[in-house]
């Protein structure tokens, strides 16, 4: 089994900084890939970030290139999202996600889900 719990969530007002954990237990870290999604109410689920097994490799959507940055410390078992400059449109509930084929953006390649932390960004 493997387990993932997000933290870090929260309310921030536009153009601020939140930073985003995503604890993994359960397996060894560093065999999968991860990425982070999101979604908010009515809307569909969003691919946002992932990263490859080392660290070495990160793709991003568009919207928030520049912005957000993923990492992972596979020593601690976690991965990241850094969330700068953030803008109201960026509020909804942000996932961990697990899986092994790197640079997917679609939620169905990922294998393990966290139960999401929820982002919410003021005007």
């Amino acid at each position: 089994q493997v387990q993932l719990v997000e933290s870090g969530g929260g309310l921030v007002q536009a153009g601020g900084s939140l930073r985003l954990s995503c604890a993994a237990s359960g397996r060894t870290f560093s065999d999968y890939v991860m990425g982070w999604f999101r979604q908010a109410p009515g809307k569909e689920r969003e691919f946002v970030a992932c990263i490859n097994r080392s660290g070495g490799s990160t793709y991003y959507t568009d919207s928030v290139k520049g912005r957000f940055t993923i990492s992972r410390n596979n020593a601690e078992n976690t991965v990241y999202l850094q969330m700068n400059s953030l803008k109201p449109e960026d509020t909804a509930v942000y996932s961990c996600a697990a899986g092994f084929r790197y640079g997917t953006s679609r939620w169905l390649e990922y294998e393990y889900w966290g139960q999401g932390t929820q982002v919410t960004v003021s005007s």
